[in-house]
């Protein structure tokens, strides 16, 4: 009976006032607020076109995840995000972003020693929900760059649709894209490679926040290369990348 009285009262606020009354009545007033900004930077990111802003002017955000393993349909999970901010032709140092994530599940051994993200310092993080808003509050309406893309475009889709019931919006450009059209005779294109190609320091890899600073600095590298051809605007560099 309890059950159905809640089952009224949750129909009752979405039919008053929507979506997020109802939610926050079911999972809590901050998650519910931090869905309802998630949703609506969703929908915002729609509307908006970057395709004609010079790319030595946009301000661009380079990420990276670390994850559990591969697959985020089979169980895996984000376990730390890491993000820089590009304004033009430079890194704003003083603007980054870095956070663990709790998995709610152990770590696996190889990831450890890969990452050296602990299971006792995944225990101590923030939820997916708080993270995730935060790291998208960070992003804005910014164009996302990111080396090999996919893994991680398959795991902020799907943690953006388990916590807010949305689909990435955001345009992300592989740096991998980029260095296939300017450096084609490259032999392999994982990121160690494109680094040391490009006399890029390797710091530490495996971390979200360093390989995001790394990444970005091989984006600079082919910022400086794109605009010697002329390539002006995020939409001739597409217009490009779509020949290749």
């Amino acid at each position: 009976m309890k059950e159905q009285k809640g089952v009224g009262r949750m129909w009752h606020l979405y039919k008053m006032g929507g979506l997020t009354p109802a939610l926050a009545s079911m999972m809590g007033a901050q998650n519910a607020q931090q869905m309802a900004f998630i949703r609506s930077m969703s929908k915002e990111q729609r509307k908006d076109s970057i395709m004609d802003q010079l790319l030595d002017e946009m301000e661009v955000v380079v990420f990276d995840l670390e994850t559990t393993g591969f697959y985020p349909t089979n169980g895996d999970e984000i376990l730390s995000f890491g993000a820089v901010l590009l304004r033009g032709n430079r890194i704003v140092e003083e603007q980054s972003f870095y956070s663990l994530v709790n998995p709610k599940r152990k770590v696996p051994k190889h990831i450890t020693e890969l990452t050296g993200i602990t299971n006792d310092m995944a225990s101590d993080a923030p939820d997916l929900m708080q993270v995730l808003h935060d790291f998208m509050e960070f992003v804005g309406k910014r164009l996302l760059i990111a080396h090999a893309s996919g893994h991680d475009k398959q795991f902020l889709n799907s943690a953006l649709w388990r916590t807010s019931k949305v689909n990435l919006t955001h345009r992300v450009l592989d740096t991998i894209m980029v260095a296939k059209w300017l450096e084609p005779e490259l032999a392999g294109y994982g990121l160690d490679d494109l680094l040391e190609q490009n006399g890029i320091e390797i710091t530490r890899r495996h971390h979200a926040l360093e390989d995001s600073r790394m990444t970005a600095q091989l984006w600079l590298r082919y910022l400086r290369r794109m605009l010697d051809r002329n390539v002006a605007t995020l939409g001739d560099l597409y217009a490009y990348l779509s020949k290749h």
